[in-house]
């Protein structure tokens, strides 16, 4: 009867090892691979980037959201700079309308993204898309994963907002629209913090950090043209807008 606590440990200690090592070669060749696609197939950008004195919010900011509020953790939960940043590309003579597009990217969360970098998980472990109130993971190369809520669906958008255990703090959504020339114009925009102090130290410091997440979502962009099967008619845009003040939690801390 005794040995039955010291081979639960045993096992217990040879499944967490497992873990770990799954874990690391996780970091290891996700990150190299993230980081070999990034040097040879660099996206270009057309970059905006500019300061501001007063802290904007991001919209709605203080709005009910589907499901149990506490296990959100929203931009005013977070750490350092406040991002807010719209990735926009446009392309024209499209094989599917607004709402098409956007019905192939919530059935297929991954068609668009680049799976060595990101990888979209329901929490439920059920196939197929999603809808307000589900929870997804985005599976990383590094020691965060990015659990999200569906917050918003419409024909022409979803959002998501983060959740405990994020890498950050805040809300994107995903959008398609016309122009004033009828092209398609599909846009990303973030408002988000840092979610811990790790984090905020690495994307702070280290550019690299910052370009591997612009890599990802610009990337995400131009396979939404190949899925549209659309004709691309400009370089991707990027507006970032950063904000010095620190969030409130953290000049609480």
């Amino acid at each position: 009867m005794g040995t039955w606590p010291l081979m639960t440990k045993i096992r217990d200690d040879e499944q967490t090892s497992e873990r770990r090592g799954r874990l690391l070669a996780k970091w290891f060749f996700g990150g190299f691979l993230a980081m070999a696609r990034y040097l040879m197939h660099r996206v270009p950008l057309y970059r905006r980037n500019r300061r501001v004195l007063d802290e904007p919010e991001p919209p709605d900011i203080g709005r009910d959201l589907p499901g149990d509020p506490a296990t959100l953790q929203r931009s005013s939960d977070g750490l350092g700079t406040l991002y807010h940043r719209r990735y926009a590309i446009a392309f024209t003579d499209a094989a599917c309308d607004l709402e098409e597009l956007i019905e192939k990217l919530r059935e297929n969360p991954n068609a668009a993204s680049p799976i060595e970098f990101s990888e979209f998980r329901r929490l439920d472990d059920h196939d197929g898309g999603f809808e307000a109130g589900d929870e997804l993971v985005v599976r990383l190369p590094g020691p965060w994963d990015g659990p999200v809520r569906v917050v918003e669906v419409t024909p022409t958008s979803y959002r998501f907002v983060t959740m405990k255990g994020h890498m950050e703090a805040g809300e994107i959504e995903f959008r398609a629209r016309r122009n004033e020339r009828g092209w398609i114009v599909f846009e990303i925009e973030s408002w988000a913090r840092s979610g811990d102090r790790l984090f905020s130290f690495l994307y702070e410091r280290l550019p690299l950090a910052r370009e591997l997440q612009l890599h990802m979502w610009a990337h995400f962009c131009q396979r939404v043209v190949k899925i549209a099967g659309g004709i691309l008619m400009a370089n991707i845009e990027l507006h970032t807008c950063t904000v010095e003040s620190s969030a409130p939690s953290e000049q609480a801390a």
